[in-house]
């Protein structure tokens, strides 16, 4: 049951949380530090065996509500029993090993209250490696534009799920009548664990206007043992989902988006390349490529599976300096 609106925050923030003490109290600090206070932390621990919530529990803050799942369920599953729990008019995302800039919420606020059809609010990404060394800015690969943008965001995407906060009303709108099995609410497709939120943001800017803030607040820290660095074969799979699922909801989506609709494809197709040949089986490395060896990207990666499997960490180290050139 939710609270009345007197006593809730302008601005819920989801955090999930699996196994995540390492990097956690600089998240937790990072949020603190905002200059903007009127918040909520709902932090969501999706089954942890390494005691991360009792680093929530002792900052003492009553802003900071805990709850604790038993069991691991997939991702976009568990943003969603999070979810369930906010109470502002206002969403926002930190992953646990990622950080924000002081200002942060306030300036993503300001952008809000500029245009009520404003569903979505990012800002500009520094990506960073796990000893601190900066690698990317988001912005630098894809400038984004403003306002009704569904078509740009397919071809770039650009939103870091750190540095996106989502207007309540606009998530309710894409949000369907379709619940899981206790009654909460599917936002994000429980389906998904890589792609959860490229799906629920790209549905947003179906229907909704996006901004941004041209100024890198959101620190995300890049690390080789990450979901996406290690599961291609399943963020092919997903990807690949989605596109079928926009075919499905959205009206003219194959038509009007279809050379879109085939990039996502031809990225399914790299990352389905990349676990191939990770595993060390270059064949069907090769085999999901072909046909779609059409950009610098995937011309590299062809290029890769004559070569050992053993290079994937340097390849991939390489990528996150180069990422610019490999659109």
């Amino acid at each position: 049951m939710q609270p009345d609106s007197a006593a809730a925050p302008a601005v819920s923030i989801i955090m999930n949380c699996l196994n995540c003490s390492v990097h956690l109290a600089a998240a937790l600090d990072s949020v603190l530090a905002q200059t903007f206070s009127d918040w909520e932390v709902i932090f969501w621990d999706n089954g942890s065996s390494d005691g991360s919530h009792h680093l929530v529990e002792r900052l003492g803050d009553s802003r900071m509500r805990i709850f604790r799942n038993t069991a691991t369920v997939p991702l976009g599953m568990a943003r969603n029993l999070a979810i369930a729990q906010a109470r502002g008019s206002f969403i926002a995302f930190l992953d646990c090993d990622d950080l924000w800039e002081p200002d942060k919420l306030a300036k993503q606020l300001e952008r809000m209250h500029a245009d009520p059809q404003t569903g979505l609010v990012c800002t500009d990404t520094q990506q960073f490696t796990g000893n601190g060394r900066p690698l990317n800015r988001i912005f630098a690969l894809t400038p984004p534009r403003r306002g009704h943008v569904f078509a740009e965001l397919l071809r770039g995407y650009w939103i870091s799920m750190s540095s996106a906060m989502v207007r309540r009303s606009a998530l309710e709108s894409v949000a369907g009548t379709d619940r899981a099995p206790d009654g909460t609410l599917l936002y994000f497709d429980p389906r998904f664990s890589i792609c959860e939120e490229a799906d629920l943001f790209l549905r947003i800017a179906w229907a909704h206007k996006l901004d941004h803030v041209d100024s890198p607040l959101t620190r995300w820290r890049v690390h080789q043992n990450s979901t996406t660095f290690e599961k291609f074969e399943l963020a092919a799979e997903e990807t690949r989902m989605m596109c079928d699922k926009f075919t499905r909801l959205l009206p003219a989506f194959a038509t009007q988006y279809r050379a879109e609709a085939d990039l996502l494809h031809t990225q399914a197709a790299f990352r389905e390349a990349v676990g191939h040949w990770k595993s060390g089986n270059a064949v069907r490395a090769r085999n999901a490529l072909r046909g779609r060896v059409n950009s610098m990207k995937t011309a590299a990666m062809w290029t890769l599976t004559f070569l050992p499997a053993g290079l994937y960490r340097h390849a991939a180290a390489a990528y996150m300096r180069m990422a610019r050139f490999f659109r």
